[in-house]
């Protein structure tokens, strides 16, 4: 016989869930003990189950979704914390584990009205439906370990997304047989076969043979497939110029042909390369507002739009194109691939022209500032070139400096909270994308988005991880600031309190991290290049209280290749 909570941390094992993150409760106890016990699974104990949730999410981001992470939060609270990081991994598709500890059996208040039976009952099953692919409450102990696999299972096929398990405690301390595991020496998980629409693929090839400016638009659904980089590197051996949403940019290398982020707060010249293509093939990306602008008639006004997605309900949403194919991205990355692709001559002279665009239009807007943000990514760019980092960012003007300005090289990759645009995000997401990459990490943030997990600094500190925390401290929430000036005649309730801000440099030190406050680009370069050196916990604090908006920005209502400030250029 087997208890039934190591039966549970065998099976994470069998399927490389090699990290976990939890905060420790009565109705996990059980579960935590199993794994570490077995001593496979690193658990991690984090300081609240928002910022364990975020750390396990960032197991799949940081793999390219090959493994995943497992979160483990106890009955009620524990549950309802973890739902963030739930909702997080849903709208950005990153597939992940979450076990929520529940009362007994016996304690469950079934079918009664009443609101609750057991202590910290709760039915969160119901709760997180609409936000999972999956979610099962375990009512036999037989029956456990199969709904196991199936839900890890379920978390990776097709489009990926989180699952969550939910065990009451007498099930996880039944003793079973140890049969119930014999399926692990067999099990392997089959991808099924896509029924690849060639005739939509062939249509595709036709339209591109005949474009004189095609562009290609990476989304967030093509950078996790295994054949991606070899697809950048055939887009850069034929001059086929590509630009990215928010969550595509995140593994997108800087390549000649790269023209950076597009939408609001996306560079001049890939707005420019979106307005002015004829052809615009859209690889996993939904074109949400941010990207488009709120007038999709005028979204590559001159293009022919072709749409990859592998959900159906994603095609012809917002955009309505000329052509799609519902397809997985893998599958058409090695269609791609292997179609001995043949554009005309005159791409070439449409690759010039906007390697011309971005030379011109690429530069520091931020002139008047203290601190350019600019100049900061910059450095960071200049710093870590062909360097092995990621950088994970929070949510806020912080988010859109980075997304904007941040040049990746080969292997590195930049993380972000894209549907649900979580504040809190980049700390916790730090940690779990450090065990994932086993690497140094950059978090950057900013001083509103610091303090919603700012414990979890405590870990960093506790693991001695080589993470940099950034916290671009202007004092303010600043981008719902910029909307309050421009929208609210300056009126800046709850965004700003006559300059009062925490000093996070003293937060960080109590906390037992070497930190550091600076207001110049020159001391900020010193202590970027010393965590180059030496990858350590460091808190680096930028005070920055002049930087209040994103430049370039979009507003409310113009074209995306009409971003404030206004300015003219030739391409």
């Amino acid at each position: 016989m087997i208890k039934a909570s190591d039966a549970i941390a065998k099976v994470l094992v069998a399927n490389d869930i090699r990290y976990g993150f939890e905060l420790i409760g009565g109705m996990i106890a059980h579960l935590v003990d199993s794994i570490n016990q077995l001593g496979e699974t690193k658990l991690v104990s984090m300081h609240h189950e928002q910022g364990a949730a975020f750390a396990a999410g960032a197991i799949s981001r940081a793999t390219d979704h090959r493994e995943m992470g497992v979160a483990l939060g106890t009955s009620g609270p524990g549950a309802t914390n973890l739902i963030t990081g739930i909702t997080d991994c849903w709208l950005d598709s990153h597939p992940c584990l979450f076990i929520t500890g529940q009362v007994n059996t016996y304690e469950l208040k079934g079918n009664k009205t009443i609101r609750q039976q057991g202590f910290q009952e709760l039915d969160i099953v119901t709760v997180v439906q609409s936000i999972t692919k999956y979610a099962y409450q375990v009512e036999t102990a037989e029956e456990l370990i199969p709904c196991l696999q199936k839900v890890i299972d379920i978390a990776k096929e097709g489009r990926p997304g989180p699952v969550l398990l939910d065990i009451p405690m007498d099930l996880q301390r039944a003793e079973l047989n140890k049969e119930v595991l014999a399926y692990l020496e067999s099990h392997a998980r089959i991808e099924p076969e896509v029924d690849f629409p060639h005739a939509d693929f062939k249509s595709l090839l036709q339209e591109l043979s005949l474009s004189e400016n095609p562009l290609f638009l990476v989304g967030g659904g093509a950078v996790n497939a295994g054949s991606f980089k070899a697809w950048l590197k055939y887009l850069a051996e034929n001059n086929l110029p590509y630009v990215a949403s928010l969550k595509g940019s995140e593994k997108a290398t800087a390549t000649e042909n790269y023209y950076g982020l597009i939408g609001a707060y996306g560079t001049r010249a890939a707005n420019y390369a979106i307005q002015h293509c004829d052809l615009l093939i859209v690889v996993g990306s939904r074109m949400d507002v941010r990207q488009t602008g709120v007038k999709t008639d005028d979204f590559a006004r001159k293009a022919k739009v072709i749409q990859v997605d592998i959900d159906e309900a994603q095609l012809n949403n917002r955009v309505i194109s000329n052509g799609s194919l519902q397809t997985d991205c893998e599958s058409f990355f090695k269609e791609f691939l292997s179609s001995g692709i043949i554009v005309k001559k005159e791409v070439v002279l449409w690759f010039e022209e906007l390697n011309g665009c971005f030379s011109k239009t690429f530069i520091d807007e931020y002139a008047d500032w203290r601190i350019s943000p600019f100049k900061l990514f910059g450095i960071l760019n200049d710093a870590f070139k062909c360097e092995r980092i990621q950088y994970v960012a929070d949510v806020g003007n912080n988010q859109m400096w980075a997304a904007h300005t941040l040049r990746l090289s080969a292997g590195q990759s930049v993380h972000h909270s894209g549907g649900l645009g979580t504040m809190g995000f980049s700390i916790p997401s730090a940690i779990g994308v450090h065990y994932a990459s086993q690497g140094p990490v950059i978090a950057i943030t900013g001083d509103g988005g610091a303090q919603l997990n700012i414990q979890e600094l405590d870990i960093i500190a506790r693991e001695q991880l080589p993470i940099l925390v950034m916290v671009l401290n202007n004092e303010s929430l600043g981008m719902v600031r910029g909307f309050q000036e421009m929208y609210f005649e300056g009126r800046n309730s709850s965004t700003y309190w006559q300059g009062y801000s925490s000093k996070f440099k003293h937060i960080g030190e109590a906390y037992n991290i070497q930190s550091f406050a600076v207001d110049n680009l020159s001391d900020c370069e010193k202590v970027i290049k010393d965590f180059r050196e030496n990858p350590n916990p460091c808190l680096l604090e930028v005070v920055m209280p002049d930087a209040r908006e994103c430049r370039p920005r979009l507003e409310f209502g113009n074209p995306i290749d009409h971003q404030a400030p206004i300015v003219s250029f030739k391409a």
